[in-house]
């Protein structure tokens, strides 16, 4: 069992950190890092703390790997902190990893949040064996021009300011991959939002449960066979999450991922998997034929498989909590989770 954090209350101090990317404190984007920021202190009451190298630009943090992972380490070692939340993803987070010490970051649990290449850092927090949130990030979903979608707002409270059971996930009712450049003249143009099919039951019948691990499928790669990589037991009676990233891999590279996944024996120990929507649904049919075609290699045509939900890389988005039970229902294709995210 991972370790829940303690729940947010308004007033609680937060950091940002840049975990992979730097760019956030790159001169042409930092209006978007504040904007992101004023959110997180207006909408939700928090008062908001940048670790000491986060704001350095994307040169210096990729050449510093070190410094990136000092600041992660840093904010779990402070007890003023409550919450982490990243500022992007990037590419490289697994370069952090000669630098991390497990036991600072078990000893002290707190909620961490961000997606993409955060993926690494989340797996980081499940080695030191603490639940972490696969979930919005400031400069895309906090920092949304113009206002940050309420689907986002609520998910967000939901989740950290509540320690009721988190329940049904309702689909979003529309959704936007629209690339609008991250420029200042930007800031009041809202972006192309399109009605949402909502989930999809790709396979299965019945209903089931299990324990929440994933991630970005893509990111999930770099960790293979290192010592961040889950042990054998977390995989047991899981319900997997997958999601693509803005690179859009080509269908053929699900199909190999999933066959690796199926070689070490895990999606035959998985209750379920949810499918995060395809960014832009770019591919949305050719990931089914491929993933099915998986699914048949193996003879787990019956495992439940849900997809197109509204997690990764499309906004708005909801949290998944790493650790938590939750449940497929294949009859009425709902999604639930079925415990608080946080104490």
């Amino acid at each position: 069992m991972l370790i829940k954090p303690k729940k947010l209350q308004p007033g609680d101090i937060v950091a940002t950190i840049s975990p992979s990317w730097g760019g956030a404190g790159d001169p042409e984007l930092i209006w978007r890092y504040e904007q992101g920021v004023k959110r997180l202190e207006e909408v939700f009451g928090l008062k908001v703390v940048p670790m000491p190298n986060s704001l350095k630009g994307g040169d210096y943090l990729y050449k510093n790997p070190q410094a990136r992972a000092e600041d992660l380490m840093t904010a779990f070692k402070d007890k003023s902190i409550k919450g982490i939340f990243a500022n992007i993803g990037g590419e490289d987070s697994i370069r952090l990893l000669p630098y991390i010490d497990f036991n600072v970051i078990h000893e002290n649990p707190k909620i961490f949040m961000g997606y993409s290449d955060v993926t690494i850092s989340h797996l980081f927090c499940h080695k030191a064996g603490i639940s972490s949130f696969y979930g919005p990030a400031i400069l895309v979903d906090f920092a949304e021009n113009v206002e940050m979608d309420t689907y986002t707002i609520e998910r967000v409270r939901r989740m950290f300011f509540s320690n009721e059971v988190i329940g049904e996930i309702q689909p979003a009712k529309e959704w936007t991959s629209e690339y609008l450049e991250w420029d200042e003249a930007n800031k009041n143009k809202r972006r192309t939002m399109q009605q949402n099919s909502g989930y999809e039951l790709l396979q299965g019948s019945g209903i089931v449960q299990g324990r929440l691990i994933g991630g970005c499928i893509e990111v999930l790669e770099f960790a293979k066979g290192t010592e961040i990589w889950p042990d054998k037991k977390y995989w047991d009676d899981s319900i997997l999450f997958f999601e693509t990233s803005e690179e859009k891999p080509k269908p053929e590279h699900i199909k190999y991922w999933l066959r690796n996944y199926a070689a070490q024996g895990i999606l035959q120990k998985a209750n379920g998997i949810i499918f995060g929507k395809p960014q832009d649904e770019e591919y949305y049919e050719e990931y089914k034929v491929e993933i099915q075609k998986v699914m048949k290699e193996y003879d787990l045509e019956n495992l439940p498989i849900l997809y197109n939900l509204n997690f990764g890389h499309t906004e708005p988005k909801f949290i998944l909590p790493y650790g938590a039970m939750a449940e497929i229902n294949c009859n009425n294709e709902t999604f639930f989770i079925l415990e608080s995210g946080v104490e």
